[in-house]
C-alpha cells in the first residue's frame, strides 16, 4: 500500500509523474497504474514495493485510468482530445497499443466488465447561441 510520510517534502509524490490523478490496479501482478500531470505520464509501479517499473508520456489532463484484466489493456483518458491504450505484454512491461482520437475534454469514462465496453463523456464546449452568450469555450491544448 502506498504510505505518504511525513518525512519526505514531496510525501505521496508517485515519481516521475509528481501530481497523481488516478489508480488502476492490475490484482493479479500486483501492478499499479499511476496517470498524473506535471508531467503528464503513465506510472508502472509494483504495488507491494512501490518501485516504479516503466513510465509512458501521455496527453494534456489525464483525468481518467482503467485496467481490464480480461483484456489486459490499460486506457488513460486526457482532455487533450486522446485516449492512450496500453497493452500489460507481462507483469513488468506495458507497451503502448494505440492513440484514439476523442472529442475535446472527453477524460471521464467507465469500463462496462462484461462487454468491454469503454465510455467515455465531454460537455459541448462551444459557445451557446443564447441572448447572453456567456459561456467561455476551455482553450484546446494540443496532443503528445
Amino acid at each position: 500500500m502506498l504510505r505518504p510520510t511525513r518525512s519526505e517534502p514531496e510525501a505521496g509524490a508517485i515519481k516521475p509523474a509528481a501530481q497523481g490523478v488516478d489508480l488502476a490496479l492490475d490484482p493479479e501482478h500486483h501492478r499499479l497504474f499511476a496517470a498524473g500531470r506535471n508531467p503528464t505520464t503513465l506510472v508502472i509501479m509494483d504495488a507491494t514495493d512501490e518501485k516504479v517499473l516503466e513510465s509512458f508520456p501521455i496527453s494534456a489532463g489525464v483525468d481518467g485510468n482503467i485496467y481490464d484484466p480480461a483484456t489486459d489493456l490499460v486506457f488513460s483518458s486526457p482532455r487533450a482530445g486522446v485516449l492512450h491504450v496500453f497493452r500489460e505484454d507481462s507483469a513488468d512491461m506495458l507497451s503502448p497499443l494505440e492513440e484514439m482520437k476523442t472529442e475535446y475534454g472527453a477524460k471521464t469514462m467507465g469500463l462496462a466488465p462484461t462487454t468491454h465496453n469503454l465510455f467515455l463523456v465531454t460537455s459541448d464546449f462551444t459557445p451557446p447561441g443564447g441572448p447572453k452568450g456567456d459561456r467561455k469555450a476551455i482553450k484546446e491544448q494540443p496532443a503528445c
